[in-house]
């Protein structure tokens, strides 16, 4: 956050000065959490499910924070916005689960002017803002983009999968003045909602990676998630004006978007007429793939720590836009054959003393990205080591649903998977698939929850087997990777304690930290 006293900032949000008379400033961070406010910050009174953050404005201000940013009066300094017309709030917008008078709708406004206010400034000194959308592996990408940005300078991007219309202005409210590099994901729950949020921190770089059935059920049509996907590309500026979209070319709705923008388009993908392309991909035992890098600036070799060949493509997308930012093919090379798993849940690969693998993929599923873990697990499987598929429900498929799932039960088969574990009556149709595809003899079971699936893996794994665990995010079954990690009740006991104690106090019922992510549903 850069430095903006009291006066400007109401004058930037449209709000009214309560208790303060202006002229202090906010000189830290922009927070919605009484547990994260420091000196010199501004804290966004939220209306969560369980708790209004306007009921902690006195105890944010002894924190540290110089006012608060309310929907209505408070007990502290603040800036006081006024309600939005009817119709203006996004509907069924996570941040505002727990908003009843609309004050929340109004400060999530207000907070949004306030970023789009910084981040043009920031812009005016040569800050790039680069964002990216897609159906799947976006929050993995995003991830990847920033470890290529930032050996060639500060760069802001958010953690985990903190996306929605809280966390994508709380994220763009990071950068200050030092800040050479703003990576923001940008997702969506409907038609306008990326433009939306291109229109709070205008990119210069923008990437698609792809077009998937996730939320369908919501869209209608992949169709129709393309559309609002392209709304990305058509919100950066023109070729002439430095606006730059990175396309997926081996995705034809990705592709067919290169008619919706006037930026230069720059292709990727394993196609002959990428740009910036993948050629010779392997992999190893472990599901790693290597590749030739191959660039109009020249070529270099690959190889990635991150499991599963799908990775290959979202690579190739930052591997552009560092291109585009000055990097050579070597120096991307070399980032990409050095990357870090920075966010949970996803492909996160374990080996516990006895051999057995899990791979924990849980953080969220739709059809692509379970048959892409599905063919990593697949390749991970050698002679003398049995694969495990343990899935869960793909939500928000509509009448896809059943026939999506029975599809994947079939996929397992067809791959050779040795065991199938289906949790819940909602993904029963992948048990079915599987049976009738020609799974028998108990290689596929129905079972009804995570703790049924914990049961029987703790009975039947032997050492050296390999586990996936896979679901949308609402199926929670990443305690099933967890639990076969950290099995014992002692370990049980300690992490109930810990979940306790983190919430008591706070301030929202939403918020950045991996636990509250799980939270952050619904956005495509």
């Amino acid at each position: 956050m850069i430095e903006l006293s009291l006066a400007e900032i109401a004058d930037v949000v449209g709000g009214r000065l309560h208790g303060a008379d202006g002229s202090s400033a906010v000189t830290g961070s922009v927070e919605f959490d009484t547990r994260k406010i420091g000196p010199g910050g501004l804290f966004v009174a939220l209306p969560g499910e369980r708790v209004d953050g306007h009921d902690f404005a006195a105890k944010a201000v002894a924190a540290g924070a110089v006012a608060v940013l309310a929907g209505r009066e408070v007990d502290a300094p603040a800036i006081v916005v006024p309600p939005l017309p009817e119709g203006q709030a996004h509907e069924r917008s996570v941040a505002l689960a727990g908003d009843t008078d609309g004050s929340g709708a109004a400060v999530l406004a207000a907070l949004a002017k306030l970023a789009g206010h910084v981040v043009g400034r920031l812009a005016a000194e040569g800050l790039t803002v680069v964002a990216l959308t897609g159906s799947s592996g976006k929050t993995s990408t995003k991830d990847v983009i920033a470890q290529l940005l930032e050996p060639m300078g500060p760069t802001v991007a958010p953690p985990g999968s903190f996306n929605s219309e809280l966390g994508h202005p709380w994220t763009a409210l990071r950068a200050d003045h030092a800040t050479k590099y703003l990576v923001l994901e940008m997702s969506a729950r409907g038609t306008g909602h990326i433009a939306d949020a291109a229109a709070i921190t205008p990119p210069r770089i923008g990437a698609v990676l792809n077009v998937g059935s996730a939320h369908v059920g919501e869209f209608g049509s992949r169709e129709a998630i393309a559309k609002a996907k392209g709304e990305l590309v058509e919100a950066l500026p023109s070729a002439e004006a430095g606006g730059v979209a990175v396309l997926n070319l081996d995705d034809p709705l990705v592709a067919a978007m290169a008619s919706r923008t006037s930026a230069r388009v720059v292709g990727v993908g394993e196609t002959a007429s990428a740009q910036v392309r993948a050629a010779d991909i392997t992999l190893d035992a472990e599901a790693r793939a290597s590749f030739r890098l191959i660039t109009p600036d020249g070529e270099a070799p690959v190889t990635l720590p991150l499991h599963g060949e799908h990775h290959v493509g979202n690579a190739l997308s930052a591997a552009a836009i560092a291109l585009e930012l000055g990097a050579t093919p070597a120096e991307v090379a070399q980032r990409l054959s050095a990357l870090e798993r920075r966010s949970a849940h996803r492909m996160a690969v374990t080996t516990r003393a006895d051999g057995v693998t899990v791979l924990n993929d849980a953080y969220n599923a739709n059809p692509e990205s379970v048959r892409a873990a599905l063919k990593a697990l697949a390749s991970m499987r050698r002679t003398g080591r049995r694969a495990w598929a343990v899935l869960g429900v793909m939500g928000e498929l509509g009448a896809d649903s059943v026939t999506e799932h029975d599809s994947i039960g079939r996929l397992v088969v067809r791959l050779n998977i040795d065991k199938l574990v289906v949790v819940g009556d909602e993904a029963a149709p992948m048990h079915q698939g599987a049976s009738q595809e020609g799974s028998w003899n108990e290689e596929s079971v129905l079972v009804p929850d995570g703790d049924a699936a914990v049961a029987l893996l703790h009975d039947q794994l032997r050492p050296g087997d390999v586990v996936l665990v896979k679901a949308s995010n609402a199926a929670g079954l990443w305690h099933v990777a967890e639990a076969l990690l950290a099995p014992s009740e002692d370990s049980k006991d300690s992490e109930n304690s810990e979940n306790s104690e983190d919430s008591e106090d706070a301030a929202q019922s939403v918020s950045p930290s991996p636990s509250s992510e799980r939270s952050n549903g619904g956005h495509a």
